[in-house]
């Protein structure tokens, strides 16, 4: 039942969202020249698969979580697209693709060795990555892996569809604010 509400929705807002995504990508061409991030993370059962973003960071920031980067990396148009979440709406491109759903953990890279092993003890992977979920309205980011899987397994145990569209309208309001950057 979700899957279903995840392409419905994702392709719907794709539809719909299409001249804003090409807004963001025209401007984000002056603003860093390659406005399309597209990163490596773990998906379902630890399966690779291409994130695509928003790129809000300049091009030679190092390949490593949101919270290790530098704040100087965050770029002014990547500092309006986080706060507004629109760096997130590529990300509908991989939920109708199935390697994403809108709501679930939120995937790591592959070096975030503590997280990844916190998650797997949790049987964390065992569902999608998300878009956004608990943690992320709960402001809890990926610095803190005990935890962040800790809640993730709570969401994950108490996922119903009022939960779903909980976190999805949280989220799309303003609740989170994102991975921390130093």
């Amino acid at each position: 039942m979700i899957r279903l509400i995840d392409f419905f929705a994702a392709f719907f807002g794709l539809l719909f969202l299409w001249p804003v995504l090409l807004i963001v990508t025209i401007i984000g061409m002056f603003d860093t020249g390659a406005p399309i991030f597209v990163q490596t993370r773990v998906g379902r059962n630890k399966k690779p698969f291409k994130l695509i973003k928003f790129r809000t960071m300049s091009v030679e920031t190092k390949s490593v979580a949101s919270h290790l980067a530098s704040n100087a990396s965050i770029t002014k148009l990547g500092n309006f697209l986080r706060k507004t979440k629109i760096d997130e709406l590529p990300q509908l491109i991989n939920v109708v693709k199935g390697e994403m759903s809108l709501v679930g953990p939120r995937p790591n890279l592959f070096n975030q060795e503590e997280l990844i092993k916190e998650r797997d003890a949790l049987g964390v992977y065992n569902v999608l990555p998300g878009v956004t979920g608990l943690a992320q309205v709960q402001n809890i980011d990926m610095s803190t892996p005990k935890l962040l899987a800790e809640i993730d397994k709570q969401m994950i145990d108490t996922l119903s569809l009022k939960n779903y569209f909980k976190y999805i309208l949280m989220t799309v309001t303003g609740s989170g604010s994102g991975d921390a950057v130093k």
